[in-house]
């Protein structure tokens, strides 16, 4: 299945790491989370052609490290879409030297004219500054497990107070995400909950792509 524009989830809201950082040392109970951002980027892929994007979302965390929630944006990306709905489940942790976070995303655009929901398992596991990512298609229309996956380094970095210098690399390894394997990357500094980013893949006649963004997060 040819996906030229297909839509990150809370990874760093949009930029393009993995869940890990969201889940790993949360407190138990329910929260909320709300964004706005210039451009709504996944994996280096814009979902509202270029155009701005409001979000949003509720997760539960529980002590032994189970987490589940739902997550909304608009997204344009298909004919009659409006919005993504995601839904999620998931267990993270951290020992002495590392956190890891594995789980199952469902990716839905219920209003699309298209059926183009697609399900994701993920793993990923962060030493000192550098995550290490990995996901795969569990299923879809006409796609099979493992027909396509991401995987990704990133690193962030304090460099004043207060501000983080996030950098990211990553590929679809196959034609599911982008219509062909690709390579996105990207840079971005983070302060109070405003981000700044730079984002770019090897795909031909796609440019280099900026975006500010603001997140929050909500104790409920």
């Amino acid at each position: 299945m040819n996906k030229t524009h297909i839509t990150l989830l809370l990874a760093s809201i949009f930029a393009s790491t993995t869940f890990i950082s969201t889940h790993v040392n949360a407190v138990e109970g329910l929260s909320a989370n709300a964004a706005f951002t210039s451009n709504y980027l996944w994996r280096g892929l814009e979902q509202t052609n270029g155009s701005s994007a409001a979000s949003g979302g509720i997760d539960y965390n529980a002590n032994s490290g189970f987490y589940a929630g739902t997550w909304v944006s608009n997204a344009d990306w298909a004919d009659g879409m409006t919005y993504e709905l995601d839904l999620y489940a998931g267990f993270s942790g951290e020992t002495k030297n590392f956190s890891y976070d594995i789980g199952f995303i469902q990716y839905l655009y219920p209003d699309s004219t298209d059926d183009v929901d697609f399900n994701e398992v993920y793993g990923s596991i962060s030493v000192g500054a550098f995550t290490f990512g990995y996901a795969t298609l569990a299923g879809g229309e006409g796609v099979d497990f493992g027909d396509d996956s991401y995987i990704s380094v990133d690193a962030e970095f304090e460099v004043a107070k207060d501000l983080a210098l996030a950098l990211h690399v990553a590929t679809g390894t196959d034609e599911f995400y982008a219509g062909e394997e690709f390579i996105d990357y990207g840079v971005s500094l983070s302060k109070n909950g405003f981000t700044f980013g730079l984002s770019n893949t090897d795909l031909d006649n796609d440019d280099l792509k900026a975006y500010i963004s603001y997140s929050i997060d909500i104790d409920l």
